[in-house]
């Protein structure tokens, strides 16, 4: 594996402390590496070296005066919206990260942006979804990354219509593969008896209960009264 990807993945698995001295090592090799730059100034913030941060950030726009991550990141310490994760960031990532049956989801998004942008994601980093012409566009501060696969999509485009709110946030991420982590955050009461995702099987059994009310519907029809029946059960 090359420094560069060690320094990617060091970030992937929330070890700030190994990514900055990855990425300094970097820079020393390329002072002009604004990926590198970029890389070590986010974990700067992460750690709470935010002079540290801002001073890498400046370094980048010195070299890329238009560079849109060093700006929106500058903007952010000025306006003093970067939160301190602290060195126990690599937890509260996995915390984010814990699993509940029919609430959370681990995707693969489709469609993915350019790799070099892509490589300036970080794990446990949260996105926007937005519903557009019956896709879910994926976002991070109003940069395209991906869309989510389209029955999934399908699927939540109708809680979120009817009121249910997700957050994502940035699993793993490559230079060609993006996985997100998508968790209910408010269930709409008309919903209240439905999962928001499902596995295979439960799918299944959604469709086969559908199938069973349309046949007793049709019944209920052929025969004239309210009464209907099941099939007998063995």
């Amino acid at each position: 594996m090359t420094l560069k990807n060690q320094a990617i993945q060091t970030a992937l698995d929330g070890n700030w402390q190994e990514a900055i001295l990855l990425n300094k090592s970097l820079v020393e090799e390329d002072p002009q590496d604004i990926d590198a730059l970029n890389r070590l100034a986010l974990a700067y913030t992460i750690v709470g070296k935010i002079k540290e941060a801002k001073s890498t950030y400046q370094k980048v726009v010195s070299i890329d005066p238009l560079n849109p991550i060093a700006l929106r990141n500058l903007k952010r310490i000025k306006e003093n919206s970067f939160q301190s994760l602290g060195l126990n960031n690599s937890k509260l990532i996995n915390n984010k990260f814990l699993e509940e049956p029919g609430k959370t989801k681990v995707v693969d998004l489709v469609n993915v942006a350019q790799a070099k942008v892509i490589e300036n994601l970080s794990s446990g980093q949260s996105l926007t979804l937005s519903v557009k012409r019956l896709k879910i566009f994926v976002s991070e501060q109003n940069q395209y990354i991906g869309v989510l696969p389209d029955d999934i999509a399908r699927r939540l485009i109708k809680f979120i219509r009817g009121g249910c709110t997700y957050e994502a946030y940035v699993k793993s991420a490559n230079a060609h593969k993006v996985t997100v982590f998508i968790k209910e955050t408010k269930k709409a009461s008309r919903f209240k008896d439905q999962l928001s995702f499902t596995t295979l099987s439960e799918s299944h059994l959604e469709f086969d209960k559908g199938k069973m009310r349309s046949r007793m519907e049709d019944n209920d029809n052929k025969n004239g009264d309210s009464e209907s029946y099941l099939p007998d059960e063995e």
